[in-house]
């Protein structure tokens, strides 16, 4: 089992910067590939990006590409969503997941674990 707690969100105006962490509980926390999601109110929930187990290899989605970057620290169990020239459409709640495949994927339903989320809102 792996609780996940996001923490780092608020309200900052468009241009502006933000720091997200995901601390998790779990001894085995190295061996996941982790993810950041997004979901805007009426929207589907959609991936932002993800970092395989060993952090040597990220991706993203294309709205985000050159603005966010995500990193973990392995000894720390945390990871983290650097992210930078936020726009309004950035505006959602944050959630980071853990998945037990070893690919890091963009589908929702291939992660096991989630935290509870926290709220980023971008005003214009």
């Amino acid at each position: 089992q792996v609780q996940l707690v996001e923490s780092g969100g608020g309200l900052v105006q468009a241009g502006g910067s933000l720091r997200l962490s995901c601390a998790a509980s779990a001894r085995t926390f190295s061996i996941y590939p982790l993810a950041w999601f997004r979901q805007a109110p009426g929207k589907e929930r959609e991936f932002v990006a993800g970092i395989r187990s060993s952090g040597g290899s990220t991706f993203y989605a294309d709205s985000v590409k050159g603005r966010f970057t995500i990193s973990r620290d392995n000894a720390k169990n945390t990871v983290y969503l650097q992210m930078n020239s936020l726009k309004p459409e950035d505006t959602a709640v944050y959630y980071c997941a853990a998945s037990t495949l070893v690919q890091v994927t963009t589908t929702p339903r291939a992660y096991a674990y989630w935290g509870q989320g926290t709220q980023v809102t971008v005003s214009s």
